[in-house]
């Protein structure tokens, strides 16, 4: 590669990353947490959140404004950001962090997608976060609620936690998150059923691909003490090839599945265990915060 073409790479990524950052940095606020207290309000905390609507609807990770009886935005004029499909992420491809670690508003880091379909134990009752983003694209405190944004502005994850140097985390976009947000701005809550695995899409064993007629299901990786699916026995390394009958082919199949019906019902998950099909009753609980 000779020194011109490394400039003109290295000016078309640069030209990339400030589009996308002058494109989103207006719809990433500033997000002040506050608790009440004798005399007015306290501030207890920074985080980040994306806009979603010109009047004030926000996203934000669980965990910026848990146990918090107080928020908001810095700013008046709010631009919604687009929202993207983080389905249709690779691994490899670029992305973008905005957020405002250590309260420095409009903080910009870019890098990569460096895994796909992570578990993330979340707070409180040891409940898993399924098909997380992994990044290199470097996040700080403060950053946690910020956007995580492909090359086309298009927020395709939440920034909730730092595992490591080089090592970020993000709640994907996708059709069971935009479900879950649609329900909290209309309704003011969701209701979602539980299981307690933590799981990522995995490769069926070639014979029981040929019997299904299938090629993937959730592999689980981790099960959350005190869940349903501990108390049901499963470990990890089981299988998931159904719910109810339903086949899961992937995590998103799975968490499409968990709709609030299923709440205090037995149902059967079809597995498979070191080879061999298995049938397991479970009675999903309901998710809490």
């Amino acid at each position: 590669m000779t020194a011109v073409s490394e400039r003109e790479a290295l000016d078309a990524y640069s030209r990339l990353v400030t589009e996308v950052a002058e494109q989103l940095t207006p719809s990433v606020a500033n997000l002040r947490v506050m608790r009440r207290a004798r005399g007015g309000r306290v501030p207890v905390g920074l985080g980040s959140a994306i806009v979603l609507t010109p009047d004030g609807f926000l996203l934000t990770s669980a965990h910026v404004v848990a146990g918090r009886t107080d928020g908001g935005p810095d700013g008046d004029d709010l631009v919604p950001a687009e929202l993207g499909d983080a389905e249709s992420l690779r691994v490899g491809q670029l992305v973008v962090a905005i957020g405002n670690p250590h309260g420095f508003a409009g903080s910009v880091t870019a890098g990569v997608v460096s895994a796909l379909g992570r578990s993330l134990p979340a707070a409180g009752r040891g409940r898993m976060i399924d098909n997380v983003i992994q990044t290199d694209a470097a996040l700080n405190p403060g950053n946690s609620g910020g956007a995580l944004v492909d090359g086309k502005g298009r927020v395709v994850g939440v920034n909730t936690a730092v595992a490591g140097i080089g090592l970020g985390l993000a709640v994907p976009i996708n059709a069971t998150t935009r479900r879950v947000i649609g329900a909290l701005m209309s309704e003011g809550r969701v209701r979602r059923a539980y299981l307690g695995v933590g799981g990522g899409t995995r490769p069926l064993p070639p014979r029981t691909a040929r019997s299904l007629g299938r090629r993937t299901c959730v592999e689980v990786v981790e099960v959350a003490p005190g869940s349903p699916a501990e108390a049901a026995g499963l470990r990890p390394e089981d299988l998931i090839v159904a719910v109810a009958g339903e086949p899961v082919e992937t995590v998103t199949d799975l968490q499409r599945l968990m709709v609030a019906e299923l709440i205090g019902f037995n149902l059967t998950l079809s597995l498979i265990r070191q080879g061999r099909p298995l049938e397991v009753d479970l009675v999903p609980e309901e998710l809490t915060a």
